[in-house]
């Protein structure tokens, strides 16, 4: 049986293999130079083989100075001048943290790639009574699909019958199963964990919630930050800086130096090459980038870019939008104040005036209702913009709606002092009848949200909303929102977003949040659109550049503190490595430091400043 060896496991044994027969030289004693040469010429092509083919490939193609290139004349150089055992060794530690390098990247792309087990491969579709199996692409909207036990979601649907519990981990990173029912939303990557489930697909798989997360993941890297391209302009011009100052240093001082000599100057020369190749930088700022969007994928929050990770970090500003975002988006009757009839009679005559209406606050009173609506009952319904309705129920006619629909009509409404809510007053044949205080639910972690916000030291919350002033006040006195601005159309909240730019400081970023369509036109304008991915429009999750897969406000928080954890690893790796080179270089310079300090300032560096990045990848605790 023949086994297949992956990259790394190939390159671990190319090492192994060398390195044996690096020792075997250093231990044989033969006092035949061109025998020694020999063996040590077999361990060093074998270890860095690789090395110098990707060196002499890139200098046919014009790109000459990389780190192959510096190895090669590192370690080439050594050869000439008979330093044999440090050349390979000079090249085995190399290869030893290209090898560690290469383990860690896997590592940090298993994190991000391990979202594609969320990849559907099949859907259950039912045709008549029985089930065929096709592929997810081939589905089509309002297709039944059928979801077995310990199956995938494979697409975005409806429960139409059956109950169970759903694992949304991949998703939303939430352990916590979530119970489903009839009618209730189903993502599709998603697992059924122990229930049978009959669904009605409401999107293609090319839309689905699974396909547009995979999209945003394998672009994710198309987008560097600032500090990603620093490094990668400031390698452009160090690589040939070095090359050009270790040759000067090689042939100057032999020539103008009493007594010095060619073969120790070039040594010189060689560990200056090898101390500044600049692996350490070019390799782990942008694997702790990586890594910071593996970790933030673990935890629900999808980051489209570096580039996004790294401004985040900077927000001095965080706005949000109300509906959907800092509340559930849900409208629920929180009050019923009948006047001279039952609570469950107004309930039932003002539930079926307003049953051929889609507003939010008419599905919410056909919500409390709760039973079937006998549509013979009613007649001559009259909707009328900015009031209300007007209709016949049972013969009897009902008006539901504000106070303008109440003094249209002659009738003096009930006015509730200190309620937070919209007001749904109702009269029945010109008698006035009660009211209802309808209002949307704050989510559960919107003031957690706010708190550990400001904790992150984002300096103000501002919350647009096109609600009431009397409304949007209140929930922002709740949630301790610092400023808020009210009666907004979505024109306004562009241009408010303007003013608040303002107030920011020339290096300090705004974020804004929202959920719905009108909010994309302000998500496209900050700084970070950061948009609530479970329930938010297509619009607003596209405008986005960080999307929260469970629409919990608090992720944000959490998105700031991993952004800022993983500039905190980038800025110790540049200091860390740029240092530790800047001190053997001067070593190097002065034959303090030989070719084994050389190493240690590359390969060394590299290793630790790898060791750094990929902590990045434990955001469970992070502070």
């Amino acid at each position: 049986m023949t086994v297949k060896l992956n990259k790394n496991q190939k390159h671990l044994l190319r090492i192994l293999a060398g390195a044996a027969i690096y020792i075997f030289a250093v231990l044989f004693k033969t006092d035949n130079n061109l025998v020694s040469l020999g063996i040590f010429l077999v361990a060093f092509l074998i270890i860095g083989g690789d090395v110098l083919r990707g060196a002499v490939r890139n200098i046919l193609r014009g790109q000459v100075f990389d780190e192959n290139f510096l190895m090669s004349i590192a370690t080439v150089g050594a050869f000439i001048i008979s330093e044999y055992a440090e050349g390979v060794a000079v090249m085995l530690f190399y290869q030893v943290g290209e090898l560690f390098q290469s383990y860690a990247v896997d590592k940090s792309r298993r994190s991000i790639t391990s979202l594609m087990d969320i990849r559907p491969d099949y859907a259950n579709v039912q045709r008549g009574d029985t089930l065929e199996k096709l592929d997810p692409y081939d589905v089509r909207v309002d297709d039944t699909i059928v979801i077995k036990a310990g199956e995938k979601v494979p697409l975005d649907c409806i429960v139409v019958s059956g109950a169970s519990s759903v694992d949304t981990s991949a998703l939303t990173g939430e352990s916590l199963p979530r119970e489903v029912f009839e009618g209730d939303t189903l993502l599709s990557g998603s697992i059924n964990i122990n229930g049978l489930l009959t669904a009605r697909v409401t999107r293609e798989f090319g839309e689905s919630t699974v396909s547009k997360i995979l999209d945003l993941v394998e672009n994710a890297s198309t987008k560097k930050s600032q500090s990603e391209n620093f490094i990668t302009k400031f390698a452009r011009y160090y690589t040939p800086f070095v090359v050009i100052a270790a040759a000067l240093l090689a042939v100057i001082p032999p020539l103008v130096l009493p007594g010095a000599t060619f073969s120790d100057w070039i040594y010189r020369a060689l560990v200056l090459l090898v101390i500044s190749c600049p692996c350490a930088l070019v390799i782990s700022i942008p694997l702790s980038f990586f890594g910071g969007i593996g970790g933030a994928s673990k935890s629900g929050i999808l980051v489209k870019g570096s580039n996004y990770l790294e401004a985040l970090a900077q927000a001095e500003i965080v706005v949000f939008d109300k509906t959907g975002t800092l509340t559930k988006g849900i409208f629920k009757v929180q009050k019923i104040v009948p006047k001279g009839i039952s609570e469950a009679e107004l309930l039932e005559k003002t539930a079926y005036a307003e049953s051929y209406s889609n507003h939010p606050i008419s599905l919410s009173l056909r919500k409390a209702y709760g039973k079937e609506i006998d549509a013979a009952r009613i007649e001559g319904v009259e909707e009328i913009s900015g009031h209300g309705v007007l209709a016949e129920v049972d013969g009897a006619r009902v008006a539901a709606g504000n106070a303008k629909l109440m003094q249209k009509l002659e009738i003096a409404p009930e006015e509730p002092d200190g309620v937070i809510g919209t007001i749904v007053h109702v009269a029945v044949n010109g008698e006035y009848r009660g009211y209802f205080v309808i209002a949307d639910e704050v989510k559960e972690d919107a003031a957690h949200a706010i708190r550990d916000l400001k904790a992150a030291d984002v300096k103000q919350t501002v919350m647009l909303t096109g609600d009431t002033k009397k409304i949007g006040e209140a929930v922002a006195a709740q949630l301790g929102i610092d400023k808020v601005y009210t009666e907004l159309l979505p024109g306004d909240k562009v241009w408010q977003v303007e003013a608040l730019f303002e107030s920011k400081s020339p290096k300090g970023k705004l974020a804004f949040v929202g959920d719905g369509i009108n909010d994309a036109p302000v998500l496209a304008r900050a700084d970070i659109g950061i948009a609530m991915g479970a329930l938010g429009s297509d619009a607003a999750i596209e405008a986005a550049d960080i999307v929260i897969m469970n629409d919990e406000p608090s992720k944000i928080a959490v998105a700031k503190k991993i952004s800022k954890k993983t500039l905190r690893i980038v800025k110790q790796n540049i200091v860390f490595s740029l240092a530790i080179k800047g001190i053997v270089l001067i070593l190097g310079a002065a034959s303090i430091a030989n070719m084994w300090a050389a190493v240690f300032a590359d390969v060394g560096v590299a290793v630790l400043a790898i060791l750094n990045a990929i902590r990045m990848l434990n955001v469970k605790n992070i502070k």
